[in-house]
């Protein structure tokens, strides 16, 4: 039994991570240029290798952290990438996570100095090596997750107004939604308090704002449901 841990062929374990974020008007992509070879000065995910000390939600948190400089982060592992010719330089598996962060509050001085950048999930460069095979499963994740638990407590500021949720809907679903139908299945999911205070940005009368129910919210997260917008 200990000549087959020695015969056994070692690879290298890496994290990837890719980091949704919504700006009131359209789903992004968090994206850095990779600073050495191979690839270098190419468009790429946030990674990094597995330590020996870790657990891969261990190694996913500390790549987030770095890169947003949030500590407390929505995150799902999402699918183990294992082609033979991946990484050209080192037999290498990746697992890839989905992190959903507010634009609003991420720190811009990290954008300055790992250049980073906020991409359309509709405008995403050519990516390294199978980062695009990544995104695209992240999409369609996020996407069934939509469909099945409410969304939008890490996407969006504490004060929003109905319209930014349904722009955000519409942003992941890559459709447009009938206002009438959304507000009011919405409200059936009871997980929004209305408040007294307006957003006046967007109309001569204003818009309501809202926030979530967090103790709803959460409540609903451990209930799947189907919301079939």
């Amino acid at each position: 039994m200990l000549n087959s841990y020695n015969e056994a062929d070692k690879v290298l374990l890496a994290v990837d991570c890719i980091i949704f974020g919504f700006d009131n008007e359209d789903l992004k992509i968090l994206l850095v240029k990779r600073d050495f070879e191979p690839e270098k000065g190419k468009w790429s995910l946030m990674g990094g290798f597995l330590k020996k000390d870790e657990i891969l939600d261990d190694t996913a948190i500390r790549v987030l952290n770095k890169y947003t400089g949030f500590q407390d982060i929505y995150m799902e592992q999402l699918y183990a990438f294992s082609e033979i010719n991946r990484d050209p330089v080192e037999r290498t598996i990746s697992v890839a996570y989905y992190a959903l962060i507010d634009v609003e509050n991420h720190n811009e001085e990290l954008l300055k100095n790992f250049n980073a950048k906020w991409f359309s999930v509709s405008e995403v460069p050519k990516l390294i090596f199978d980062h695009d095979k990544m995104i695209s499963h992240a999409i369609r994740r996020l996407r069934y997750r939509t469909s099945i638990k409410p969304i939008g407590f890490e996407l969006l500021p504490e004060k929003f107004t109905m319209r930014q949720l349904q722009k955000l809907y519409e942003a992941i679903l890559s459709k447009e939604l009938d206002k009438r139908n959304f507000i009011s299945k919405i409200n059936s999911l009871d997980i929004l308090i209305k408040l007294e205070d307006k957003d006046m940005m967007s109309s001569r009368k204003g818009s309501y704002l809202y926030t979530f129910d967090k103790e709803k919210y959460e409540e609903k997260l451990l209930n799947d449901f189907i919301l079939n917008l």
